[in-house]
C-alpha cells in the first residue's frame, strides 16, 4: 500500500462555475483527489453578484480576502448581510443564497471551502419566488 503523499497545487486559471463566478481551483476531489473537501478562490468581479442558487447537502465556509460583499439569502433571498475583508461566513447546506460585489471598481475576493470534494454537481440555481 502507497504512504499518503502531501501534494501541492496552484491553479493556472479561473474556471467558470455554476454560481456564475470565477473560480480559481484549489482542493478537490479533481484536483487532488480529496474525499471530503474542496477549497477554491472565488473572484467577483466589480459590480458582479453570483447567480442565485443552494448547496445541495453540503456546508460552505468563506473567509473574505479583499472586497465588500453582501449575500442576500434564505427563501426569496430576503435576508441580507454585508462582509468585508477579515470576515468568515457559514452558509448551511440547502440555504438559497447570492453574492453580491459592493464596489463598481474593484473586485471582491475569498476563499471558499466546503465539506464535498465535488461540490460543483451539486449547486442547483434558485429562482426568488
Amino acid at each position: 500500500m502507497a504512504a499518503p503523499r502531501v501534494i501541492p497545487y496552484r491553479p493556472d486559471r479561473a474556471v467558470d462555475t455554476r454560481q456564475g463566478l470565477p473560480y480559481f481551483l484549489g482542493i478537490s476531489g479533481q484536483t487532488v483527489g480529496a474525499s471530503g473537501l474542496a477549497m477554491h478562490l472565488v473572484v467577483i468581479p466589480p459590480g458582479a453578484r453570483a447567480a442565485p442558487h443552494r448547496h445541495r447537502g453540503y456546508e460552505t465556509a468563506i473567509y473574505v480576502l479583499e472586497g465588500r460583499v453582501e449575500t442576500r439569502w434564505g427563501e426569496g433571498l430576503t435576508e441580507s448581510l454585508v462582509s468585508e475583508a477579515g470576515d468568515f461566513l457559514f452558509i448551511p447546506p440547502d440555504v438559497p443564497h447570492e453574492a453580491i460585489n459592493l464596489s463598481a471598481t474593484e473586485p471582491a475576493r475569498a476563499i471558499v471551502a466546503r465539506n464535498d470534494p465535488a461540490e460543483q454537481d451539486k449547486v442547483e440555481p434558485y429562482t426568488p419566488g
